[in-house]
């Protein structure tokens, strides 16, 4: 049992890891390039022009364009890939959760796993990036990469437990009307997003970057995580669906046994 949810978690992470991979190459990478080319040229309009710089040959420029090109094609070969195994990584993470919590899911076998990719997107990414938001090229942190990955952790624990309160909460109430119930699952995310962020420090600033471009590549990056969920939680039900069509129906553990 547990190995056919792994195997279609991973499949889903495939599909979503060849999506993200794409994003990545035509939008991401692109992006980043963007804003690195912007803040270099910020930086010659601060020091000015200086017309000492032009006794270079024109052999170094053309062999420092080179460097350039192979540099810019490994970055992108290097975050296409591990855009991709981060992708095939939740998707292993996500079927395991799904067989250990799916008695506790609300709602039908194919909203379940919404469900649970909803609390993964709060637990994972929205969560920690209230705190360590997406840093677009040139970003300065306040805080070491250890202290940083401690922080990031401690966050996606904070995360785990508010997605359980909200799907707590929605359990609770929904008995007397769906709304009532999302209302009431709403609660513990909405007083998480407002209390995080007031009460801790900026972590990371873009000083030569503009409040749009980072507001832009904020978005991007959000969206793109959401991207990958949604394409686990509906890459698995698809498999789930061909694999055993009488389990769209029922979806429970116990169903799943009898056929074994």
């Amino acid at each position: 049992m547990i190995v056919d949810y792994l195997q279609r978690g991973i499949l889903a992470g495939v599909v979503a890891g060849l999506a993200y991979g794409m994003y990545m190459a035509f939008v991401a990478n692109p992006l980043s390039e963007y804003l690195h080319d912007t803040q270099h040229e910020h930086g010659h309009d601060e020091h000015g022009h200086d017309d000492h710089g032009h006794g270079h040959g024109h052999g170094e420029h053309v062999h420092e364009h080179a460097e350039h090109a192979v540099s810019e094609t490994t970055t992108a070969l290097v975050s296409i890939g591990s855009g991709a195994l981060w992708a095939i990584f939740l998707g292993g993470l996500f079927a395991l959760a799904l067989y250990v919590l799916e008695p506790a899911l609300p709602g039908p076998d194919g909203i379940k796993t919404y469900v649970l990719a909803g609390a993964g997107f709060i637990s994972v990414s929205v969560t920690p990036w209230l705190v360590l938001p997406p840093a677009a090229p040139g970003a300065e942190q306040l805080y070491s990469i250890e202290s940083r990955l401690a922080i990031y952790v401690a966050l996606i624990a904070l995360g785990a437990v508010v997605s359980a309160a909200s799907i707590a909460a929605y359990r609770r109430t929904a008995t007397r009307h769906p709304a009532i119930g999302v209302a009431a699952g709403a609660v513990p995310i909405a007083a998480m997003l407002a209390v995080v962020p007031s009460i801790t420090p900026t972590v990371v600033t873009h000083p030569e970057l503009s409040s749009a471009l980072v507001s832009a590549y904020r978005a991007l990056a959000v969206l793109s995580q959401a991207a990958i969920w949604v394409l686990l939680a509906g890459t698995f039900n698809w498999l789930q669906r061909r694999a055993d069509p009488a389990t769209a129906v029922d979806g429970s553990h116990e169903t799943l046994t009898t056929k074994q």
